[in-house]
């Protein structure tokens, strides 16, 4: 493959990011069309309400002719206005523009039918936009009845799901608009023809993110750089267009594009098998900050809670990470044998210290007792059953009341089986209606809940008692102590390995039915006084994605993204979710962050069971140039020896800078941020030790958003126009998986990297660190 040999090709253009002043300008633009939407929506609500009110006063005509179309005209005017007012929020998400069609034929949305170009439409290696169309929620037409958005529904939409780069039909550029409200965010384009120059409106047409290199690339002149741009287009076109069954497994280095390919595989197979994937899609990535990319790249799909994008640590309903374990913590928490103790520390609670021992109820005119060894029997006796811990509960009322019968004597009494059961039936409901009893039951089997079973946990002698002969002692006070930021209730900080484990604890245990939340009033209810005709109010789009969320447990489809970083016990999470699910799995072992891959590797195999595997390799890396791959590649191969790197696709003549920092690490970011944010146009990433990201948001105060700190566990699938990576020994040393964890830091750049040394490494004399050098 050409891609193979590309390491020292030049591109003339450079740099990947487009400068800011393209960006906020496509924003701006992007920004006038969404504010001409709302307008134009506006004017359709007040028509439905003017319908409504001119239906109202037909009614008092009083014929039954006229009664007849009021009603009728309120029910559409109510089911349009619902409509509207349900989908005004955050509808619009994505944009194509397009070649000329090849029969010029317009459907009835407004816009042109023909999948592919006209056999005019490209001039050689030039071409004329000539349709642009506004994906959204619902289709909107302006007041001549052309397309201000396409319903994504509609068949003119199916192309911004459908193109790839090797099929893109009449799409030259793909764009997803990130909007809230009525503002738009961002936006982040995919160029499907990078080899053609196109222009719309007399101009040359603009491209924003991943899509400004494409466009560099395709548009080089050299003829290996079109192969490279060839060579990734296969690659990613052969992920997209897998087929759907099983498990589809995507292995690629930093920077080859694993997870634009694997939510645009989602947003394809969605498209083309609707009711397939109609219980949804759930997107796994690794860090909240990952997450605000994923929803930049697939949009919502026009239909609420379709695609549900978690991070590891928000998978769990009611629970979100917000804080981190040490490495050391974060191994016991994430190994499998925790599984075993969570087992454990159910039971402990239940037959911990504080319990009531004995029991004593009146029946026959006599005083009826169960000492500490019948309770602790009949615990052990309900405790042999298979349901969640919770749900034993009512079993164990029921041999409660089985052994207090005994002991009455109440087998004896009755020889009449009717008689004996109705004796029965009513020595039940006297003890049962007790309140000493119930107060018994509530203190002796407590219904648990995972937050409380967590928080008890941190009590280091009764987790001595869970975890013997699975964690060393050692073990065994790290968690305890980790643990103590939590109350009583199990409120308090979480980290995303205590999500895992609430996750687990919520299966051994139960869950708890959650109540029904009342519908809403809704003034359109009784508007006309006609509730029979008036079509109930559906939920708005916010509301059902809500409760969606909550809802669901198990998806159609499953992405796990940088799959290469779940636990153990983050695998068994996700797996419950996908249990009749087909999955896309995307990583690369070279950039794993936990400590032992062949035990993930295992508890991956069970989470998907004996499903097919389908496996690719993308190859090509167009994130950064050679000389920050080749000096990552050094990491690499001490890291994992053997591994071979994907090959970088330019060559900017950039080689990364070396500065020593020693102990005053400070003041030599804060002066090395500054230099980068002069020689770049956009933004700035600041990769530390997890330890010192506090510390290091000090260093840059002040700097501008365009500077951003993050810890070297939250570096994992994002990209920066410059780096500076800040003591590469210190990061290295942070946990066994350190030599990956900074390989990873040391590819997130576009541009520009710096490497700062501080105490623990070794510098020579040109600066560069031992871990770098050859």
């Amino acid at each position: 493959m050409a891609a193979q040999n590309a390491t020292h090709a030049q591109v003339a253009t450079g740099p990947q990011s487009e400068p800011d002043g393209v960006r906020d300008r496509e924003i701006g633009t992007e920004q006038q069309h969404l504010d001409r939407v709302y307008r134009r929506l506006e004017e359709k609500i007040h028509e439905a309400e003017f319908l409504m009110d001119d239906a109202a006063k037909r009614g008092q005509v009083g014929t039954p002719g006229a009664l007849a179309e009021r009603d009728a005209q309120v029910f559409r005017a109510g089911v349009h206005l619902n409509r509207l007012n349900s989908e005004f929020e955050d509808f619009l998400f994505g944009r194509i523009d397009l070649l000329l069609g090849k029969d010029g034929k317009k459907g009835p949305d407004g816009a042109y039918t023909s999948v592919e170009p006209a056999d005019d439409a490209v001039l050689g290696d030039r071409a004329d936009i000539a349709e642009t169309l506004h994906i959204g929620r619902i289709g909107v037409l302006d007041a001549d009845y052309s397309p201000l958005v396409i319903d994504w529904r509609a068949p003119a939409a199916a192309p911004f799901y459908r193109a790839t780069p090797v099929a893109p039909g009449r799409v030259v550029r793909r764009r997803v608009i990130r909007s809230k409200g009525r503002r738009v965010l961002g936006v982040e384009d995919d160029l499907l023809r990078p080899e053609l120059t196109a222009t719309l409106g007399g101009s040359t047409l603009p491209v924003v993110g991943d899509g400004a290199l494409m466009a560099a690339l395709g548009q080089a002149r050299s003829h290996t750089m079109r192969d490279i741009v060839s060579s990734i287009q296969a690659e990613q076109d052969m992920v997209i267009r897998a087929p759907a069954a099983s498990v589809t497994e995507v292995e690629g280095g930093p920077g080859t594009g694993k997870t634009a390919v694997a939510l645009h595989r989602a947003a394809y197979l969605l498209y083309q098998d609707r009711r397939r994937y109609a219980g949804g899609i759930l997107v796994v990535s690794p860090t909240p900050l990952l997450v605000a990319y994923t929803e930049g790249v697939l949009p919502s799909l026009g239909e609420e809670g379709q695609v549900a994008i978690r991070a590891v640590g928000s998978l769990v309903d009611g629970a979100e990470a917000d804080t981190y374990d040490e490495p050391a913590v974060a191994r016991v928490k994430g190994s499998s044998r925790m599984l075993k103790v969570l087992r454990k520390a159910v039971r402990g609670v239940l037959e911990g210290p504080g319990g009531p021992e004995r029991l004593r109820v009146v029946a026959f005119g006599a005083r009826i007792e169960l000492g500490a060894e019948d309770l602790k029997r009949i615990r052990n006796t309900a405790l042999g059953g298979t349901a969640p811990v919770n749900l034993l509960r009512p079993r164990a009322r029921r041999l409660i009341l089985d052994a207090l019968w005994s002991r009455a004597g109440g087998p004896k009494r009755y020889t009449d089986p009717e008689l004996a059961a109705e004796a029965r039936s009513a020595f039940d409901e006297d003890i049962t209606t007790e309140d000493d009893f119930l107060a018994f039951l509530d203190a002796w089997w407590p219904e648990l809940t995972p937050r409380q079973v967590l928080a008890g946990m941190a009590d280091e002698k009764r987790l001595a008692r869970a975890s013997r002969r699975v964690l060393n002692p050692r073990e065994t006070r790290l968690l305890a102590r980790s643990l103590r930021r939590l109350d009583a209730a199990g409120r308090g900080p979480l980290s995303v390995h205590d999500v895992a484990l609430l996750d687990e604890l919520e299966t051994l245990l139960g869950a708890p039915a959650r109540p029904k939340k009342p519908r809403e009033y809704d003034p359109l209810d009784h508007l006309t006084g006609l509730e029979e005709l008036m079509p109930q109010r559906s939920e708005s789009r916010r509301e059902r994605a809500e409760r969606l969320a909550q809802e669901r447990r198990d998806y159609a489809h499953v992405i796990v993204d940088e799959a290469q970083d779940l636990t153990p016990m983050q695998w068994r999470m996700v797996g419950r979710r996908g249990r009749t699910a087909t999955w896309t799995i995307v990583g690369d072992p070279a950039q794993s962050s936990w400590s032992d891959p062949d035990e993930a590797a295992a508890a991956r195999d069970e989470a998907l069971g004996a499903r097919r595997r389908t496996r690719f390799r993308l190859t090509v890396n167009y994130r950064n140039p050679a000389e920050i791959a080749d000096l990552a590649a050094k990491v690499l191969a001490l890291a994992m020896p053997g591994m071979e790197s994907p090959a970088a696709v330019r060559s900017t003549g950039v080689v990364p800078r070396f500065a020593v920092a020693g102990a005053a690490l400070g003041p030599a970011v804060r002066a090395e941020a500054e230099h980068l944010l002069a020689d770049v146009e956009g933004t700035v990433g600041v990769v530390v030790p997890m330890g010192r990201r506090a510390e290091a948001r000090g260093w840059v105060a002040g700097l501008g958003d365009r500077v951003v700190v993050l810890g070297s566990l939250e570096a994992k699938g994002l990209e920066y126009d410059a780096t500076i990576v800040v003591s590469p020994a210190e990061i290295a040393d942070e946990s066994p998986a350190g030599l990956r964890v900074l390989y990873v830091a040391l590819t997130r750049a576009t541009q520009r990297l710096t490497v700062l040394s501080g105490e623990r490494d070794d510098p020579d004399a040109d600066g560069v660190p031992d871990l770098l050098r050859d």
